[in-house]
């Protein structure tokens, strides 16, 4: 149950049709992982602890450097050299004593995702490489774990919603991340923030809707960003949304459906 004091907190979302204290109330027992604390990290992990989730864990190996500043916005000069994932946890609790957090100062890889993830409700990704998206994606594909994820470039930005192993309205699977970007792009394609720059703002933008859908995905209103890609050109400030499908060929819920019919 919600507390008088919980109640006056999150009394925005309370009187809200779409969310009210039934949906609140979810919140509060949800548990969320969140992978990196970063520029997407950093305004994520802001509006769900506000949001009042019952449990956020934060997996990034890195520090804080001066060069992050610009734009991850949980940290402050004085957090130079320490562990983000130790200092977004202080913040968090600063922010709402009520939510309880775990910080794993470790690199997510296909060695451990499924480690990390297990006991998760749902999962947000704001990572910036391909190898640590396709093992995230994998392992929540495989644990039935919903998954938010995001990529930002210097004035671009794209989002999406994964749940592969539920069907759609037209009783095919949902897709998996695979489907959407079948094969990584090749080493050096994509420049990396520290080469190209980025705009500080758009994380924030970014991290934002991000935590919109974690909300969605654990109260469940409106039209999620399943099957959709939210596509963000800063630069000209243009939105676009694009539909994808199921790739009957992709690798973890193509073939052997065709063959089962049945999501093994």
């Amino acid at each position: 149950m919600l507390s008088p004091e919980e109640v006056e907190r999150y009394a925005r979302h309370i009187v809200l049709r779409e969310i009210g204290g039934p949906g609140q109330q979810r919140l509060k027992t949800a548990r969320v992982l969140v992978i990196g604390a970063g520029g997407l990290g950093s305004p994520l992990l802001q509006y769900l602890a506000a949001a009042g989730l019952g449990e956020i864990g934060i997996i990034d190996d890195d520090r804080v450097a001066l060069s992050n500043l610009q734009r991850q916005t949980l940290f402050a000069t004085c957090d130079i050299g320490r562990p983000k994932a130790l200092v977004a946890r202080e913040a968090i609790l600063r922010l709402n004593p009520h939510v309880r957090v775990s910080a794993h100062e470790e690199r997510i890889d296909e060695s451990n995702a499924a480690r990390l993830i297990a006991g998760y409700d749902a999962v947000a990704d704001g990572s910036d490489n391909f190898a640590t998206r396709y093992s995230v994606s994998d392992a929540c594909y495989f644990a039935k774990v919903p998954l938010v994820t995001a990529a930002v470039g210097s004035f671009d930005a794209s989002i999406t919603t994964l749940r592969p192993f539920e069907r759609g309205a037209n009783g095919n699977p949902n897709p998996t991340y695979r489907c959407l970007f079948p094969e990584p792009p090749a080493p050096g394609a994509i420049p990396t923030c520290a080469e190209a720059g980025i705009v500080g703002a758009l994380t924030g933008l970014v991290g934002s809707i991000m935590a919109l859908e974690m909300v969605r995905a654990i109260v469940n209103f409106g039209e999620s960003l399943v099957g959709r890609l939210l596509m963000i050109d800063a630069l000209n400030f243009r939105f676009e949304v694009v539909t994808y499908a199921w790739d009957p060929d992709n690798p973890l819920n193509g073939g052997r459906l065709e063959t089962s019919g049945r999501n093994e």
